[in-house]
């Protein structure tokens, strides 16, 4: 008897250790990481997705998105008599011009999401980085507002010749 306890307990250790290691997707968990910023980046809020007879359109406001140091010297900028020394959840986000740009939205662009509501049920969402998802998912993740809407999220994109070639929501706590 204490062969097998010798075997059995160090196998469900091993099991129970290995899952916690994993997301509910079976995935293993990523961390964090910032978006790398480029040129041709832009961070915005989505604000509308419209589908023409000759492709999608993204309708943005364009907003400033700040994370770690910078988000704190941006913070004191910005709110120098809020009482408190930095943004709380270490990101500050700058929007003094809601105007909204247009962008036509490539046929084989790239999105990438953090959260959203997969399944209806809102005990099934969770992080999952950078999930890549389709054109056609994007669509209805934007559409169904029933437990979250993706909308209150920053995005970055990133913009080729104006066309928008990449989706990467934000992840704000």
């Amino acid at each position: 008897m204490r062969r097998w306890l010798a075997v059995l307990i160090p196998l469900a250790l091993i099991v129970v250790m290995s899952s916690l290691g994993t997301s509910s997707s079976g995935a293993a968990e990523q961390e964090y990481t910032p978006v790398e910023r480029t040129s041709d980046t832009k961070v915005v809020y989505i604000e509308q997705l419209n589908t023409l007879a000759d492709g999608n359109v993204l309708f943005v406001d364009e907003i400033e998105w700040y994370e770690g140091e910078e988000a704190e010297q941006a913070f004191l900028e910005h709110e120098p008599d809020a009482g408190i020394d930095g943004p709380p959840d270490g990101y500050y986000i700058v929007n003094e011009d809601i105007k909204l740009t247009s962008y036509r939205i490539a046929e084989d662009v790239r999105i990438f999401m953090q959260i959203y509501d997969r399944t209806g049920n809102i005990e099934d969402m969770d992080i999952r980085w950078n999930e890549l998802v389709t054109m056609e998912q994007f669509k209805g993740i934007v559409q169904n507002t029933e437990w979250i809407d993706v909308k209150d999220f920053p995005y970055h994109i990133t913009v080729k010749d104006g066309t928008v070639v990449q989706i990467v929501q934000q992840y704000i706590p």
